[in-house]
């Protein structure tokens, strides 16, 4: 997967995604060569859904039947 920015370039390489107790980590490369783990804890994942509205939810849920 990969995550781009706003001008379409490559910002980050994500290889693996992965469970570690209770943390989501991910890992890849930022910009095609420092490697770099992520780690999403259950309290940084209830703040980020309290980012979202509920239309920004619909569009998450239908992302994956879309077109690229």
């Amino acid at each position: 997967m990969k995550i781009l920015d706003a001008q379409d370039k490559e910002m980050m390489t994500v290889r693996k995604i992965e469970r570690d107790g209770n943390v989501l980590v991910i890992r890849g490369k930022i910009f095609g060569a420092m490697p770099m783990v992520a780690k999403l804890t259950p309290g940084e994942a209830r703040a980020a859904l309290k980012l979202l509205d509920f239309k920004t939810v619909l569009f998450l849920l239908t992302l994956l039947f879309r077109k690229s």
